[in-house]
């Protein structure tokens, strides 16, 4: 059975002893859990102050002597960013990117996308790929973000609610009358059970990204 030992210590600010001696030093002395040293005192008046510092020694199965737990390392992000000219009208572009649940059918690895009935502004996505010698499953809500003043043709970009963290945008710059340059960028969290493969994670994403661009861009040409 373990106990808690409390011990007071007591310091004395005043003159040590009262002898005749005019040449002796005046001394404080500290005493704390048994243990005593002395210093030489300043010049104070003769009145004794005395406080009580509490001092408490514990065992090591004192309830208040307890364990921590380690916190979650920091999850690393990662950006991605892959560009490609689309011979379509910029309009074209825009338009058929905007078209969410029509993104599975050209991004290799976007399994589906659903857009809320009530909030179209939201969408639920999930993700299947394997890849690393696993089966990788993730979802997430994504919100598309408005800009304060809009700009069609020019941008969309989104940030997830819930599920996997990640962030993006797609910008579309005019090349002509009838091409554009399509430009994506994705941010994302890496997920714990990638970690180990997390320096090779990035340059793979970007070539699926790559892929799904160049599909993209047949996809487009045939989009109404």
């Amino acid at each position: 059975m373990s106990s808690t030992a409390t011990a007071t210590a007591t310091v004395v600010i005043g003159p040590f002893s009262t002898t005749s001696s005019s040449n002796r030093n005046a001394r404080t002395t500290f005493a704390a859990n048994f243990t005593s040293r002395s210093f030489p005192s300043t010049s104070l008046s003769s009145n004794r102050f005395f406080f009580r510092l509490p001092h408490t020694s514990f065992s090591k199965r004192s309830p208040t002597f307890r364990r921590f737990k380690r916190f979650s390392p920091v999850m690393e992000w990662q950006d991605c960013t892959v560009k490609m000219e689309v011979d379509v009208p910029i309009s074209v572009a825009y338009a058929c990117y905007s078209d969410r649940e029509a993104i599975p059918e050209w991004m290799p690895f976007i399994s589906t996308v659903k857009i809320l009935p009530d909030k179209p502004d939201l969408s639920q996505w999930s993700l299947k790929y394997k890849a690393f010698g696993q089966n990788i499953e993730f979802s997430w809500l994504a919100r598309n973000m408005q800009e304060k003043i809009p700009t069609p043709n020019q941008k969309i970009h989104w940030r997830s609610l819930d599920g996997l963290p990640n962030r993006g945008a797609v910008r579309f710059y005019p090349k002509g009358p009838s091409s554009c340059l399509v430009e994506l960028t994705v941010s994302y969290e890496v997920p714990q059970l990638l970690a180990p493969v997390a320096s090779a994670l990035q340059p793979f994403l970007e070539g699926l990204l790559k892929r799904g661009l160049e599909r993209f861009a047949t996809f487009a040409k045939s989009y109404k």
